[in-house]
């Protein structure tokens, strides 16, 4: 499976939930007309997850990933200052692991 495949089918499973998530682009999309890529806003964050689910007051930050790929240098940032500010960083390749974090 490719990885927006498995991104989709976890959006999928959150949404029938009915979890308080979104899923977040972070990357720069290309202008046809300039030809070439937006810049991102000032103040974007490399690295940040593909969703954000928040839960019990607490902001869950999901990355995911397939069995053969590996988080960026930004995304281990992103996930260091996220646990730091006692928020939850998970990792997931599949339905399959968001079920075995209690989702």
């Amino acid at each position: 499976m490719k990885e927006n495949e498995v991104l989709q089918s976890i959006c999928d499973y959150l949404a029938v939930k009915k979890y308080y998530f979104w899923r977040n682009n972070n990357f720069s999309i290309f202008d046809t007309s300039r030809k070439c890529f937006r810049s991102m806003p000032k103040y974007s964050i490399n690295g940040v997850s593909d969703i954000i689910l928040l839960l019990d007051g607490m902001a869950w930050f999901i990355e995911v990933k397939t069995k053969k790929t590996k988080q960026s240098e930004g995304q281990k940032e992103f996930e260091k200052n996220v646990k730091k500010n006692g928020c939850k960083y998970i990792v997931v390749r599949s339905i399959d692991d968001i079920v075995g974090f209690g989702f």
